[in-house]
Order: C-alpha cells, then sequence, then structure tokens
C-alpha cells in the first residue's frame, strides 16, 4: 500500500448496549490495487439479537453500512463501492447496492449475537477522483436494519373499530372492510365500491383524491426499515461530516431555525454545536427529535436511504396478519399504563425498572414522565419476557413502531405525498446542506405523522389511527423523529 494513502479510525453509528449495539472495529485499507483505483475497506462488525428466520414472518436483520472519505482534509464524500470485490467469512451474506453502501446479514437461519471479523468492501477511490498520492481519512458508518418480505396486507382495521379511530384507510364495502395490497399497482381512491378512502374525522386527514401512483412504494414490496428510530449519536454523526454552510442549514440549535433553538438540552436533546467545529450530544442513545422535515430528508439523502411511506408503516407493523381492534404496532390492543421509572438515565444502558408485564410497553403520556424520548430500543432492553408484546416490536421485529417519537411518513393524502416514486439518496447533498432528490417533497407538505410520541395520548399510538394523515408542519416538534428505509432488490 502507498505510504501516502492513510487511514484514520473514525467509525460508528448507533452504540448502545441490551437490545441494539452495533459496532464497527479494526478498520483497515488493504489490498490497494493502484492500477484499478482500488483499495479494500476491512473492518469488523458485530451487533447484538441479530436473527434470520425462514417460517412466520420470514425476515431477518442486517446491516446498512457506507463509508465517506476526505481527501487532505478537505470536504467529506461518499465512497464509491464495486458490487464485486466484497469479501465475507462464511455464514454471511454482502450485497452491494447501487455502489453506495453494503447490506450485511446472516446466510441461513439462526439468533444471538454476531460479531464477524475481516469484511471487506471493495472501494473505488479511482471512480471518486482519489489519486495514489493524497492522504485520506475514511470513516465507515453502520446501522441495524430489519428486512421486510414482500407479501399482500391490509390497511387499515376491523370496521368495529372506527369508532376508537380517526382518519382511518379502509376498503369501500357494506360494511367498510381493510383495504387489501396485494401489488404495487396504482391505487384508486374514492367513494365507488371497492376503492381505498378514508374519512375526515379530524383535520389532516389529507384530500381523499388518487390515484396513488404505481411509482408510490406501497409497503407490498419487500423493503428494509431501520430497525430503530435516528439517535442523537447517528444525527451527530451526519451532522459532523457535513460543510460549514451545511452545518448552518442542519443546525438545530440556533434560534429562529424551527429547532431545538439552544445548546441546552430540551425535551432530552442533549445535542449542542458551537457554530465551528464538530457537534456533540450529551445523550447520544436517544431518540433524535426537533429536526424538520428538511433536515430529515437531508440525512436520509447523506446515508443513500429513502423516508418510508405510510402505507409502508402500517406493513411494518401488522406484517400479513389480519387487523385487529386496537391494535398497537405489537399486534394487540392492550397497553401499559404505569408511569416508567428509567435506570442509568442518560447512559447507554438506560432502561426501565418497571416494565409492564403481558401486555404491550410503549413510551407515551400515562407511561412517561414528558419530560422527553427515551433511548432507541429501551423496551426490548426492559421486557421482563422477551415477547413482542412486552418489547414492543413489530410484526417484523422492528422497535417502537408505536410511541417515543412520531414516525415520519410520506402521505397519500395530497400531491406532493402522492408524487413521491421511492428515490432513494445518493449519499450527496446540494452545496447549500438539502436533498437533491427530485421526486422527495421540497416543503413540508406531503408528509405523514404516525405512531405518535412520549406526549401524546393512546389513541394516537394504534397503528391504523391517520390524526395526522397529511398534516402541514414544519416537523420541528420534540415528539417528532424518524427512521429510514431502502427499497430491497
Amino acid at each position: 500500500m502507498d505510504r501516502s494513502f492513510y487511514l484514520f479510525l473514525l467509525c460508528l453509528l448507533c452504540g448502545t448496549v441490551f437490545a441494539n449495539i452495533i459496532e464497527v472495529t479494526n478498520m483497515t485499507l488493504t489490498g490497494q490495487n493502484s492500477g484499478n483505483g482500488t483499495t479494500q475497506i476491512q473492518f469488523d462488525l458485530g451487533w447484538e439479537n441479530s436473527w434470520r428466520i425462514s417460517v412466520g414472518p420470514a425476515n431477518y436483520d442486517a446491516a446498512w453500512v457506507f463509508a465517506k472519505y476526505r481527501v487532505n482534509n478537505g470536504a467529506w464524500r461518499h465512497c464509491t463501492l464495486n458490487t464485486g470485490g466484497s469479501s465475507a467469512p462464511g455464514g454471511v451474506v454482502i450485497s452491494v447496492e447501487d455502489n453506495l453502501g453494503a447490506f450485511i446479514h446472516r446466510s441461513a437461519d439462526g439468533s444471538g449475537d454476531v460479531d464477524w471479523q475481516d469484511l471487506q468492501l471493495q472501494w473505488n477511490y479511482g471512480a471518486d477522483g482519489v489519486s495514489d498520492a493524497d492522504i485520506v481519512d475514511v470513516q465507515v458508518f453502520a446501522t441495524e436494519m430489519v428486512y421486510v418480505p414482500q407479501a399482500a396486507f391490509s390497511l387499515g382495521s376491523v370496521f368495529s373499530d372506527r369508532d376508537t379511530l380517526s382518519n382511518e384507510f379502509y376498503r369501500v364495502a357494506i360494511p367498510s372492510q381493510p383495504y387489501p395490497v396485494t401489488s404495487e399497482a396504482a391505487i384508486t381512491v374514492g367513494t365507488s365500491s371497492g376503492n381505498l378512502y378514508y374519512p375526515e374525522d379530524i383535520g389532516g386527514a389529507g384530500d381523499r383524491l388518487g390515484p396513488i401512483p404505481a411509482a408510490f412504494p406501497k409497503g407490498y414490496g419487500a423493503f428494509y426499515c431501520m430497525k430503530y428510530e435516528v439517535s442523537q449519536d447517528q444525527w451527530v454523526a451526519f451532522f459532523n461530516t457535513l460543510s460549514d454552510a451545511a452545518k448552518v442549514t442542519n443546525d438545530i440549535t440556533a434560534p429562529g431555525t424551527g429547532g431545538k433553538g439552544s445548546d441546552n438540552e430540551g425535551a432530552r436533546n442533549g445535542i449542542s454545536w458551537g457554530d465551528a467545529g464538530n457537534a456533540v450530544t450529551t445523550l447520544p442513545n436517544v431518540a433524535m427529535n426537533y429536526v424538520s422535515n428538511a433536515r430529515v430528508l437531508a440525512f436520509l439523502d447523506w446515508a443513500g436511504l429513502r423516508p418510508m411511506t405510510e402505507l409502508e408503516f402500517e406493513k411494518a407493523c401488522r406484517g400479513t396478519a389480519a387487523p385487529v381492534a386496537g391494535e398497537f404496532a405489537w399486534g394487540t390492543a392492550a397497553i401499559a399504563t404505569q408511569e416508567y421509572v428509567l435506570v442509568n438515565s442518560g447512559t447507554a444502558t438506560e432502561h426501565l425498572s418497571n416494565p409492564a408485564e403481558g401486555v404491550g410497553n410503549a413510551t407515551y403520556d400515562q407511561t412517561s414522565d414528558g419530560s422527553g424520548p427515551n433511548r432507541v430500543g429501551i423496551h426490548a432492553a426492559s421486557a421482563v419476557n422477551q415477547t413482542r408484546e412486552e418489547s414492543g416490536g413489530s410484526y417484523y421485529g422492528i422497535m417502537e413502531l408505536s410511541g417515543n417519537v412520531y414516525e415520519r411518513a410520506i402521505s397519500v393524502g395530497n400531491p406532493a405525498g402522492r408524487a413521491f416514486a421511492g428515490s432513494h439518496g445518493d449519499g450527496t447533498l446540494a452545496s447549500s446542506g438539502v436533498h437533491d432528490v427530485l421526486d422527495w417533497p421540497s416543503t413540508d407538505t406531503g408528509f405523514s405523522y404516525r405512531g405518535a410520541g412520549f406526549y401524546n395520548r393512546v389513541e394516537y399510538l394504534r397503528v391504523a389511527d391517520r390524526r395526522d394523515g397529511a398534516t402541514v408542519s414544519n416537523g420541528g416538534n420534540n415528539r417528532i423523529g424518524f427512521r429510514g428505509v431502502r427499497t430491497a432488490n
């Protein structure tokens, strides 16, 4: 390897314990081929409670791994990864997607912690304009994802559940029924029999127009979804790779910019930035909040992901199971009601001393002290019995889709949302620090807010509830968070 071609060990994302630790360690560059302009990015990767199963949900978890580089201490840029040239030990699959990143997961059924050594991704540094004489820094980022397989599912809920929901989807029939999604074909919206429709019980339902185009991701097709809501350490890692101008655009701490407006801790957001250098947070494992729609889309573009749609949200929650009256993301209508007591508050081991047993656990107005969200993955970490219900997990094992912070999704309730065609981010932002994906919303119209947050009443947490199905908001609220998805190839 050329002596002037260096690697600095600058890796992370998602470092927490109990149910949601993921670590990238022992990074190095090796096997440089100057003639081809390639080098291997080698690292070890591990996380807890991994699985792959061929029955039931028939899915698995995975890591989405990508890399950023900078030359001679310049701007951070996204590494171009070759689709060939990866290397992994037996039992591990590496699938490079669009030269942007790779899904890494088990090749066969199994469960438990994983700790894989000497994984390699091939970086085409020549394609990125890097020469052998450059001094290079590389960061590798990893986040846990869950594979949601292609399958038909239902939107909405049962007819008897109508009085407990607002603005929910249904199939026009006598009586009204859940709407079956059986393909990615366009969906007709209207009052004719067989169509998808939704009431407007309260504001925020949407325009009840259509069609929902074929290109709009409906949840039938397979996709990967982040296992947890984006945490503050993930946000800081993103922010610290941005240019000075892009940092100003994505700063949540400056007054009057639609974010937290302060470097002080507020609503359990501990991020601070001194208007130069790197941002830090005192609560790295807590779910990210106070982040506007535009800033969310910037993060997802940077990471090579995309926003989920509100149809995918319901699929991620209930899977292929029939709707249950009053259900939350864990598939039943039973939910904890006592206020939780936090242990090791603010640390990587934050958990609950008194999780409910035999019912679903979620952070909302009856269980939270109202101070802010909890660390991501807290309910799986705290559950007395590792059941879907007590851990608050979805049909596919995705955590906290009900409660903690709102899930931000693309709405079918207005033209800006329906124009979304499911394009992925390309790892690169506009110079100002905003996303540049053409079919993503360019204003605050086009979003849906689902699953509710730490300060909401119980009815907001239900899977089918659309009280904010097409609400127009700048999204800089302390109860609103987000996670990313990616269409599976």
